[in-house]
Parts: C-alpha cells; structure tokens; sequence
C-alpha cells in the first residue's frame, strides 16, 4: 500500500442515492426522476443508475404473492449488485405488513438485502408509525391505490375530484408524514392536488398519472420503453423509446441472418494457426 493511503476496509459506495438525499433534493428545488420498474430484470436498474435516474421503485417476479415476497429478497441482492448507487424503492406484498411486527421484519431484510426504503401499499398509520419507530424508511404511496387494492375506488380511476375527496387524498397524506412516512408516490390525481400536497408536505411527493410535476415524476417501464402500443397506452404515459417493437425487429433480423447464412460472418470467428490445423486433422484422421 503506497505511504498515506487509506485503506479500503468497506464495500461501500460514498456515492450511494438515499433518502436522505431524495430529501435535499426537496429542500433545494430539484426535481427527482422516478422509474416503476416493476419485476423486469436488474440490467434495467442498472441502465437506469447510468442514465442519471434518481429512484427506483420494484417489485420481484413471481405467480402469486408468496412468491413475489420470497422472491424479493435475492431480486434486492441482484438489482444491487448492478446497480450499487441508485435509490432504491421495494414494493412490500400486502401479506407481508399484515401486522406491525412481520412489517418490521421483512423491512429490515429487505433493506439488508440492499433496499434504501420500502413501499407497502395502503398501510396502516399504526403499522407505518412502528415501522419509522424501527427505523424503517417507508416511501409510500397515496391516491389511487394500484393493484387489488384499486377495488375500493371501482377500478383504476381518477381520485381527488372533487374538494371533499381532495381533502381526504391530502389528509392521508399528511397522516401519513407524521407517522414517520419518508417521501411518497401519489398516483391519478389531479395536478392542482398533487402540487398543493408537494407544497405543503415537508417530504418529497412524487406525481405518477397525475399530471402536476410535484418533487417529481413516474413513468413505469412499460410505457417508458413502449413494451405495449403506443395506441394502447393511458393518457398520462409516455413512450421514449419503442423499445419492444425494435426488439422484435432485432430478433426477426437475427432469425433471418442464421436462416440466410449471413450471420456468422467470417469476421465473426477465428481460425487455428495453418500448421496447429495440420496437426490436429492429421491426428483426427488417423485415429477416427
């Protein structure tokens, strides 16, 4: 080790995105860039942290819930391991704070395992107080609760229409900042609402189908990368890249080359030295 150096006692990154960071970012005016990349392969987190994005939010694959829980401890671990800078937003199965202490349990694996906060959908304000008493940083989600629990509003809709149920989207919100919430996703409201709630909460508030641009903003990886048309796609999404559609075009290409013989090309091997090849057909010849 050269005179004066320190060394290297941690595999830690200084450069590493948190919470604590997201909260600056608040407090300073900047704007946090937001991606759902749902349960698609660590490689898009890792694209994601060399791109500049600041937070992540995933979940892991699997058939059911139980399997997505289970899954989404070593899903952690490899997203981390490509990506060791980037915040880091995982999604808790509802089973997974059906009580305050599993809650607490599966928060604190799940930021071992490499998470930065974790965002279980529709918690309640006793279970969300335990968990930040536990130092357990939830960044979690208000208005339109996506998924199963979108039954209570009659399907994917709109919330905040109207000023009795923009009061009570804002009162959630705040309820949930004083019990400990560290930042939090509001989905299809209306932008007046979603801005008026970035003003007023002291924590970062992050629009996704919402319109206004709050602290910042959501796009799902789905809709970023065209994996659907573009026909198909919701008001609020936009597609940066058609992602799909040029894979398709990529692997009909491939599939054409291999069939035509035009893949591989000569520049796309190697040959053995002439005198190693006479050797080796020599002895191939002679004894098969």
């Amino acid at each position: 080790m050269a005179k004066g150096a320190e060394p290297s006692l941690m595999p830690m990154s200084t450069k590493r995105t948190t919470i604590t960071h997201l909260q600056k970012m608040k407090e300073e005016g900047k704007l946090i860039s937001m991606v759902g990349s749902g349960n698609c392969d660590p490689l898009w987190v890792a694209a994601c942290e060399r791109a500049g994005v600041n937070l992540v939010r995933y979940t892991a694959p699997g058939e059911n819930s139980a399997e997505r829980e289970q899954n989404m401890y070593s899903h952690t671990r490899a997203i981390r391991r490509l990506a060791p800078n980037i915040c880091l937003n995982a999604v808790m199965q509802s089973r997974s704070y059906a009580d305050k202490y599993t809650a607490v349990k599966i928060g604190a694996t799940l930021m071992a395992d490499g998470a930065d906060c974790v965002m279980p959908m529709g918690v309640t304000n006793d279970t969300l107080k335990y968990m930040s008493d536990n130092y357990i940083p939830v960044f979690g989600h208000v208005g339109c609760l996506s998924g199963w629990h979108s039954v209570w509003y009659g399907g994917y809709k709109r919330v905040g229409k109207t000023a009795e149920d923009a009061m009570k989207v804002f009162r959630q919100a705040y309820e949930y900042q004083e019990n400990g919430m560290v930042g939090m996703t509001i989905e299809m409201s209306s932008r007046e609402l979603t801005d008026a709630i970035a003003k007023k909460l002291r924590v970062p508030v992050i629009q996704v189908a919402a319109g206004g641009a709050a602290d910042g903003s959501e796009l799902v990886i789905y809709d970023l990368l065209g994996f659907q048309p573009v026909s198909t796609m919701a008001k609020h999404s936009k597609c940066y890249r058609p992602f799909f559609e040029d894979s398709i075009q990529a692997f009909a290409e491939f599939d054409a080359d291999v069939k035509n013989q035009a893949y591989p090309a000569e520049e796309h091997g190697w040959s053995m030295e002439p005198s190693e090849l006479e050797k080796f057909i020599d002895e191939l010849d002679k004894k098969y």
